[in-house]
């Protein structure tokens, strides 16, 4: 309730009316439960542009059912009204907060801070409110009188244009002649305010042009009316049957009539707005039904302008004694660039979303056009363990030795280190130590001039220029000669290098990913790979463990290169046969990673049915590496106690099993005669599952 014992429409309602400098500027909506910060750091909800303004000046919150003002210690302090604040100050309606040069009304009635605001004030202050805006051709004009069948008398037909801005719209660089608005207009500016807060809450154009309908029919002396833009697909058009309408209303008539051609081509293309009134006789104005009567007896036609370029109007008209005025007009205006704003807005929006989804579109087909993979497949706990350690490392700017054996994916965890971290935008290089002779590799790493060695006809910048403000990948790098593991140390260590043949120094930023399949710390004890090297390599490692530590990746790895090459050849399997499944996870996959992509696809090529069968899948009898120091925690089935007898028939069952039943076959691993392998099925019970 406020000093005049007025009871507020809904409790906790306020707003605050901004006055900068000598013009009213905007209007803040306070909300209980949100404390308002205002001061000159832009992190504040209300900024102020003054220097006397502190940067955390003061603050308005909601208590207990009332809003308060508090300041921040701040060097000039805060004034209500004429009165300097010290303390917490409950806020009533008319109270005027000043903060430097701006100065703040509370109120919560919008409409009543207007009317207020258009005369002195209680605290002895007149303010400024915003000035008509009058640019371009305004005219009034009189035609020949006709009778007015509801008076009796003969009143002028009267028509009236209006470009530009409507006065309840002041621009930002119009100066402050002293004029007052009276009380009308500034109930109509808070009518304004209340439908832009709508506007906002809209994400359609249809639901724009319907809020805006509603206020209008509700705000003017309408029957009927409509809002219409150009079609998206064309730039402009004057033609009233090629407008797309997006939200109409009549009160009186059971549909709404279109706007004339002649209203149209005003609004959309000359840009004016039009308020012709005691228009009976003129079809330029209203329409005419099969009788030729106009029923139209006062019509607005307003243009709905963006970026300069009319791309839509209001159009309004009045078929009962209701007469449409010169202030119809202005609203209508003001709700007609309301409109423009709040489409220009969504527009935007919707230009965003559809230019973030055409980019990640682009960078998905140029990553599979580049065959880069972006995901480390499998779920099993030791997966999860890498997955854990390439979180911790990639912030880092530390060099990371990825290890493991040959084919278990150490590319691919480098690459997930690298875009996982800050230089995810920066290049991702790779060069294998292994394949280049020690001449070549100094030129791949370092660069040469020309003619330093026979064959360098033109200059070449080397993989670590290439890698700058990126990552690089050493693989194979236990495979490095010892005359340029000493180079390289040089670089690791932030010194310039200079390229082969050359002399000017050359200094990189690029971060270092090394990955080996050998025993480095063997290496060192034999000699072969630098001590000083390996410890600084050796800041922060990766272990990759082989597929046969983590089986129950297998089945998943297998789907996931299934999709993949079913993609790539067009052919139509549904999976693997329990058989194929069986072997899958009973091999031991001494190729790891590779070996199971290259065998899903040969399986995928000569397939000849809808499902991979168990001799289509082609496996080596190669032995593992169990023994290498990257079997990190072999899997040693527990011990269960037993008899011979027990371990025999298992035995029997398995090899039956892995070989589909081919009795000959089994008996021949087993190293007995086919009838002998038949007793002791029969003994043992051995049955073939269906």
């Amino acid at each position: 309730m406020d000093k005049n014992g007025k009871q507020s429409a809904n409790p906790g309602d306020a707003y605050l009316v901004i006055r900068d400098g000598k013009k009213w500027s905007d209007v803040f909506r306070l909300i209980p439960g949100r404390t308002v910060t205002i001061g000159r750091s832009p992190t504040n909800m209300i900024v102020l542009r003054e220097d006397q303004a502190s940067r955390q000046h003061a603050e308005i919150f909601y208590s207990q059912g009332h809003w308060y003002v508090r300041d921040l210690g701040s060097r000039n302090g805060t004034a209500i009204g004429e009165d300097r604040l010290s303390g917490d100050h409950r806020l009533v309606p008319e109270d005027i907060v000043s903060i430097a040069g701006t100065q703040m009304t509370f109120a919560e009635d919008l409409a009543e801070a207007y009317q207020e605001n258009s005369g002195k004030n209680r605290r002895g202050h007149k303010p400024m409110p915003p000035q008509e805006t009058r640019i371009g051709l305004e005219f009034d004009g009189s035609a020949p009188k006709t009778p007015n069948s509801a008076s009796g008398v003969t009143e002028p037909q009267t028509i009236t244009h209006r470009r530009q801005r409507t006065r309840f719209i002041q621009p930002e660089d119009d100066a402050d002649d002293g004029s007052e608005v009276n009380s009308g207009s500034g109930m109509a500016a808070a009518r304004i305010c209340r439908l832009a807060f709508s506007l906002a809450n809209e994400t359609t154009q249809r639901g724009i042009a319907k809020t805006a309908m509603d206020s209008l029919v509700k705000e003017t002396q309408v029957d009927a009316g409509a809002v219409m833009l150009v079609p998206r697909h064309r730039r402009t058009t004057v033609d009233p049957e090629k407008l797309e309408i997006l939200a109409w209303c009549s009160t009186e008539r059971p549909e709404y009539q279109r706007v004339s051609t002649f209203l149209a081509e005003t609004a959309l293309r000359n840009g004016e707005a039009v308020l012709a009134r005691d228009v009976q006789d003129d079809s330029a104005f209203g329409f005419r039904d099969a009788a030729g009567t106009i029923h139209a007896t006062s019509v607005i036609c307003a243009p709905i302008r963006l970026a300069n370029r009319s791309v839509g109007l209001v159009h309004l008209y009045s078929t009962t004694q209701k007469v449409l005025n010169p202030e119809d007009l202005e609203f209508t205006l003001a709700v007609a660039e309301t409109i423009a704003v709040a489409i220009r807005t969504r527009q935007r929006e919707q230009k965003l979303v559809e230019d973030l989804s055409k980019t990640k579109n682009e960078i998905d087909f140029l990553r599979s056009q580049l065959s880069v993979e972006s995901e480390i497949v499998g779920s099993s706990e030791a997966m999860l363990r890498v997955h854990q350690q390439i979180a911790k490392a990639a912030p880092s700017r530390a060099t990371v030795l990825v290890r493991g054996e040959s084919g278990v994916g150490k590319e691919l965890v480098a690459r997930a280190v690298h875009f996982s971290s800050d230089r995810k935008s920066g290049p991702f290089v790779c060069i294998n130590c292994a394949a280049l002779s020690e001449t070549l590799l100094e030129s791949e790493l370092f660069g040469h001039e020309r003619g330093a060695f026979t064959g360098a006809t033109e200059r070449k910048a080397g993989k670590f220029e290439a890698a700058d403000k990126g990552t690089l990948m050493l693989d194979e790098i236990g495979e490095m000669s010892p005359s340029i593991q000493a180079k390289f140390l040089r670089v690791l260590e932030g010194h310039p290098f200079e390229r082969v043949g050359g002399s000017r120094a050359i200094q990189v930023n690029a971060r270092v990913i090394a990955a080996t399949n050998r025993d480095l710390e063997a290496s060192v004890r034999e000699g072969t790979f630098r001590k000083d090297l390996f410890f600084r390599l050796h800041v922060v490692q990766i272990d990759v463990p082989p597929l046969r530590n983590r089986p129950e990746d297998v089945m998943q790895l297998s789907e996931h290169f299934l999709q993949k090459f079913k993609s790539e050849t067009g052919r139509k399997i549904e999976g693997f046969s329990p058989q194929a499944v069986q072997q899958l996870k009973r091999y031991r996959w001494p190729g790891n990673v590779r070996e199971l992509k290259n065998v899903i696809e040969r399986a995928v090529v000569l397939a000849s049915g809808s499902v991979i069968e168990l001799d289509e899948l082609i496996l080596t009898k190669l032995t593992t590496n169990t023994e290498s120091q990257f079997d990190f925690g072999t899997i040693v089935e527990p011990y269960h106690p037993q008899t011979l007898e027990e371990v025999e028939r298992r035995h029997i069952e398995a090899t039956l099993h892995s070989n589909a039943w081919n009795k000959s076959q089994s008996a021949k691993i087993l190293g007995i005669e086919r009838s002998t392998l038949d007793r002791k099925i029969k003994k043992f019970e051995i049955t073939r599952d269906v």
